[in-house]
């Protein structure tokens, strides 16, 4: 009778000799298969079980930690790339105007000029079917007929939007930074709808802006940071604000402070757990109903119930 074999192979390379085990699963494993453990090693397949079981770290308000403000830098970049390409052809920014614009010509026929890209924001384009310039307007910094004035606008935008969306996208994630920065730019839009003169067209990423700000003392807030740097920041926001009042669409500011605090309330409120994502993400289908619904109303006050 022969002695039995003590040659020990690996579980999954058979013709390998093997004579060290997997700390978690106890089967032979060979130098190919091991990966270094806090002891020992591990097989391949204990190692991706263990990565399975390991929670993905979130923030305190349910986001993808993220090392970059991707996001933020993107919306920089788009608003720059548009602001120049207004700059080489301003036809872009007035898509409402160009469409409006059409002739009948000799044969009869309609004839339209060039087909254009983006809208600024005009509530009697608005009423006319263009609702895409409610989020449009806010990548605009060039009035549609004024080609000078815009460099200080965006500049004093995107230095802004780069201040706090390194504070804010990080704590929020991605998805969530960018679904509050829409929605902002959105309820901006509409109070401008609402509230301002039909005939006078808006541009800039204010609205926005203003949002970001009302997010970030929210945040702040519920973090229990140490508020007098933050405090410092709203007391400037609120005498942009102001000045504002005089010079520029106060109400797509206010708008968009008024639907970032929205948001962002519910963010940071909604209760941790499996169903925070649901909730959050239910909170922002809602405020956009809402502004959506107001825009209606508005729109079908100004066609005289034709929206």
């Amino acid at each position: 009778m022969e002695p039995e074999s003590t040659l020990t192979t690996c579980y999954r390379h058979p013709a390998v000799e093997s004579h060290v085990r997997c700390t978690r699963c106890d089967r032979y494993i060979c130098p190919d298969c091991m990966r270094e453990a806090p002891v020992g090693h591990q097989c391949v397949e204990c190692v991706k079980e263990g990565a399975r079981s390991v929670r993905e770290a979130r923030t305190a308000f349910g986001g993808r930690i993220a090392t970059a403000p991707v996001v933020t830098y993107t919306l920089i970049g788009l608003n720059v790339l548009i602001y120049l390409a207004a700059l080489v052809r301003p036809g872009i920014v007035d898509r409402f105007e160009m469409v409006a614009a059409r002739v009948v010509g000799p044969d009869g026929a309609y004839y339209v000029h060039d087909a254009v890209l983006l809208g600024h924001f005009d509530a009697e384009g608005v009423a006319a079917g263009e609702w895409e310039r409610l989020i449009t307007s806010g990548f605009l910094h060039l009035q549609p007929t004024e080609g000078t004035f815009g460099i200080a606008h965006i500049v004093l935008n995107m230095l802004a939007l780069w201040q706090l969306g390194r504070i804010v996208e990080p704590h929020l994630g991605r998805v969530r930074y960018l679904a509050l920065y829409l929605l902002a730019t959105l309820g901006g839009s509409v109070l401008e709808l609402l509230l301002a003169d039909p005939g006078v067209p808006f541009v800039g990423a204010s609205g926005a802006i203003f949002g970001l700000g009302a997010a970030y003392y929210v945040m702040a807030r519920r973090l229990g940071a140490d508020m007098a740097d933050v405090n410092r920041f709203m007391a400037f926001l609120l005498i942009w604000l102001l000045i504002s009042a005089g010079l520029t669409s106060w109400q797509g500011h206010l708008g968009g402070l008024l639907t970032g605090a929205a948001v962002m309330t519910a963010y940071a409120y909604a209760p941790a757990g499996p169903r925070r994502t649901l909730i959050q993400a239910g909170a922002c289908a809602g405020v956009l109903v809402v502004l959506l619904l107001l825009a209606y109303v508005r729109v079908t006050d100004l066609t005289g119930g034709a929206a």
